[in-house]
This record gives structure tokens, C-alpha cells and sequence, in this order.
């Protein structure tokens, strides 16, 4: 949870919840074609799909890569999910692309997103196996947020039950990936909410654009 000269991160803003600019346009080579919301029964195979790939990232990013961490449902044992690893890599500057889009291109990822209204963030696809690789900067809140909310779903069975739940439910009601993951959204403030306080922080804020 430290940053790289050893203090702890503002935990207010890790607690505020960021939506970024509405009127960015995110999208690299425009929307992706829908696809279907497929969840499925926790797959041991999983941990061994991010090995494979946090290993070609090593070497591809050698000295740029700060971190490289398997996060989301994948990274959870015994939950289900949608079969897309997702894995966080924390470079120095995401806005200094040049540094690792080509080198992670010529593993066969897409620069896909582009968000530099949050968090700097840019996304990455891998098409086989589907990965996508989620890039930050250093001590950005939302990448704690995702260990923070991975290894508490790893400890404590009743929310990674309720969590599955959540899933089940808002795959029946929606049919794109933004509406599920809007509808399951109360569900996983819940649990931060838990988180925080279980961290002695207090509540969980979003801030509006």
C-alpha cells in the first residue's frame, strides 16, 4: 500500500470514487462490437493464464513495468466470472505511451481505451486468451481500490458470495458490459464501504465530473 518513497497514499482519495470527464471519448479505434456477458464457474486455469502473460510483460516492459498485479474476479479462487483476466501494470507516466504500447503490441495487445480524465488509465486487449491489461500510474487510488477490493473478496466468503450473486443477477437484466457492471455497482460500494471501515477510513465518496 506504500508508494515508492515509503508514505501511505492520501486515503481520501481512495475512498472518492472519480468518474472522469463525460465528454472524453475513450474509445482508440471506436466502440467495440458488444459482446455477450458470459459468467462462468471459477477455473484453477485462470492463475496460470496470468502467469503466462505477467511473465511476457516482464520481459516486454523490462524496467518500465513498476507492478504488474492479476486483479478482478479471476484473481479471486472460487468466484465466478467473466473468463477475461484483467491485470493492472503501473508504469511511471501512462501518458508517455511510446514507453510500453509497442512493446505490449508486439505481445498482440490493442491499445483500446484511453481515459486520461481518469487516472490516466489506458486498456490494452489481448484477444486470445482475452486479457485485458489496465494501465496506472504509481499510487493511483483506483489500483489500490482493485487490491484492496481482490484480497478482501479472497478472505471473506460472505461477500464473494453475495459479490457472485450481484453478477448473476445483473446478467440476467442487462445486455451490454456497462450496464452490468452499473448494475451490480451498489453491491461492490457495499463492500468498499465495509473495506474503509474495516481500514478505520470512513465512508465511501464519489465525485462527480
Amino acid at each position: 500500500m506504500k508508494n515508492k518513497n515509503g508514505c501511505w497514499p492520501d486515503t481520501t482519495e481512495i475512498m472518492t470514487f472519480e468518474d472522469g470527464d463525460p465528454d472524453e471519448n475513450p474509445w482508440v479505434f471506436g466502440q467495440p462490437k458488444t459482446e455477450g456477458i458470459l459468467i462462468e464457474p471459477y477455473c484453477t486455469e485462470w492463475v496460470g493464464l496470468f502467469e503466462a502473460q505477467k511473465g511476457s510483460i516482464e520481459k516486454a516492459l523490462a524496467g518500465v513495468a513498476l507492478a504488474i498485479e492479476h486483479v478482478g474476479s479471476t484473481a479471486v479462487p472460487g468466484l465466478a466470472a467473466k473468463p477475461v483476466i484483467d491485470i493492472d501494470v503501473i508504469v511511471d507516466d501512462p501518458d508517455h505511451e511510446s514507453s510500453y504500447v509497442p512493446a505490449l503490441t508486439q505481445l498482440g495487445y490493442t491499445l483500446t481505451v484511453r481515459e486520461c480524465s481518469w487516472y490516466q488509465h489506458r486498456m490494452l486487449r489481448l484477444e486470445y486468451p482475452r486479457v485485458n491489461v489496465h494501465v496506472f500510474g504509481p499510487n493511483c487510488p483506483e489500483h489500490i481500490r482493485h487490491k484492496l477490493f481482490r484480497d478482501w473478496l479472497r478472505e471473506h466468503s460472505d461477500d464473494r458470495k453475495r459479490y457472485a450473486d450481484a453478477k448473476l443477477l445483473a446478467k440476467k437484466a442487462v445486455s451490454t458490459a456497462h450496464d452490468y457492471n452499473k448494475s451490480k455497482q451498489q453491491v461492490v460500494r457495499e463492500i468498499y464501504r465495509k473495506i474503509f471501515e474495516s481500514c478505520g477510513w470512513g465512508a465511501v465518496r464519489v465525485k462527480r465530473a
